[in-house]
């Protein structure tokens, strides 16, 4: 009996523990199911007001918090209010900061020798020089057609840095500009008294303008910006590059020597003159010379009449330009020549050595030399 009850008593403790464990599991089952979004009272798709303060998914407390923390166009955003991307709280970086920059364009030639020069307001001489301003070219004598027996026209080249030719880069500054020969040039082109011609056909048959010219002198255009105290750019200049005169010491001659039977003579007229400039890469490579443009010589005469040639012997004994050509004050070599030249070639297309190009030269001059006297019997 004693051992009946005794099974009896740990039966209903059993049921006991059984009934406590089968409490707390479904206490955990009701526990997870109110904190679940899915479905029940703390749901994020339900419709109980509890659904909406406690779902992750939906409800106004979480939605007025999530547009706050998102990053897509709320307050907090990187897209929206405060974004970067196109609010009205923070500036654009403009992507043309330098749009408003003026540019200027500053009128120059490119090198101070090719711009005007101050006259003198006094008489900068010893003597009243009024000769100069006065004179004028004697006019060629006329060569009828039928007496020009004997022509032939040879293409020459002036070195500026052979000795003799120095007063070519003579490089002061007079009342009627610089003295360089380039210079008197380019100021007869500029002040349009003399006209310009293409570089590549000496027969000049394409005028050219003044900006044209000046153009192909100078070395280009370069934008420059400055700068004010603060390192900020107020604005651009275009400026000419500068261009070294002396760079171009080279002058090709065209000429024509004639052999007139009524006054038994040789003449020789030169017809044009073309200043050639050496041309580099912008890295520096020499690519060889090039020509600059023609000017007619004879139209040149009136104007090179006015200019005095430099003289280190006798400063006050100086001739003008016109009479230095006409003279042949100046030392230059054959380049090319209608002489035995059917395929109208240059004397370095067919000749490369140098030295035997000079030796051609000095035959072409000594040929024309010859014909006039072999003219004569002695």
């Amino acid at each position: 009996m004693k051992m009946k009850n005794l099974g009896f008593y740990v039966l209903a403790i059993c049921l006991l523990i059984s009934s406590g464990v089968d409490a707390q599991q479904k206490k955990r089952t009701k526990t997870q199911r109110q904190t679940s979004g899915y479905g029940n009272q703390s749901s994020g798709y339900g419709t109980q007001p509890a659904q909406q303060q406690q779902s992750g998914y939906g409800n106004q407390n979480q939605q007025q918090q999530q547009p706050q923390q998102s990053g897509y166009g709320n307050n907090q955003s990187g897209y929206g209010n405060q974004s970067g991307y196109g609010n009205n709280n923070q500036q654009q970086p403009s992507n043309q900061p330098q749009a408003n920059i003026p540019i200027v364009v500053v009128p120059s030639t490119g090198n101070a020798a090719m711009d005007s020069v101050k006259p003198s307001l006094r008489n900068d001489a010893s003597i009243e020089r009024n000769l100069i301003k006065d004179r004028q070219p004697l006019a060629y004598e006329h060569i009828r057609e039928d007496d020009a027996v004997y022509r032939q026209r040879v293409w020459r080249e002036i070195d500026t840095r052979e000795k003799m030719n120095l007063p070519f880069r003579y490089a002061a500054d007079e009342d009627n500009g610089n003295q360089r020969f380039i210079s008197i040039l380019l100021q007869a082109i500029r002040n349009r008294e003399v006209t310009a011609f293409d570089p590549f056909d000496d027969r000049f048959t394409t005028p050219l303008t003044p900006s044209k010219v000046m153009e192909s002198f100078s070395g280009g255009l370069d934008t420059v910006p400055v700068y004010d105290m603060q390192g900020n750019i107020v604005r651009y200049e275009v400026r000419a590059r500068e261009v070294d005169p002396d760079s171009i010491y080279q002058f090709r001659i065209k000429e024509e020597w004639v052999f007139d039977k009524e006054s038994s003579r040789m003449f020789v007229r030169i017809l044009g003159i073309c200043p050639v400039k050496q041309t580099y890469t912008s890295s520096g490579i020499y690519i060889g010379p090039s020509p600059l443009f023609w000017v007619y010589y004879p139209d040149c005469r009136p104007i090179l009449s006015k200019y005095e040639a430099f003289n280190g012997k006798n400063y006050g004994a100086r001739m003008t330009w016109e009479e230095l050509f006409e003279n042949r004050m100046f030392s230059s070599y054959i380049t090319k020549t209608t002489m035995d030249n059917p395929y109208d070639r240059r004397l370095k297309d067919y000749i490369k050595d140098p030295i035997l190009r000079l030796l051609e030269g000095e035959n072409i001059k000594e040929k024309i030399f010859n014909y006039e006297q072999d003219l004569w019997s002695y």
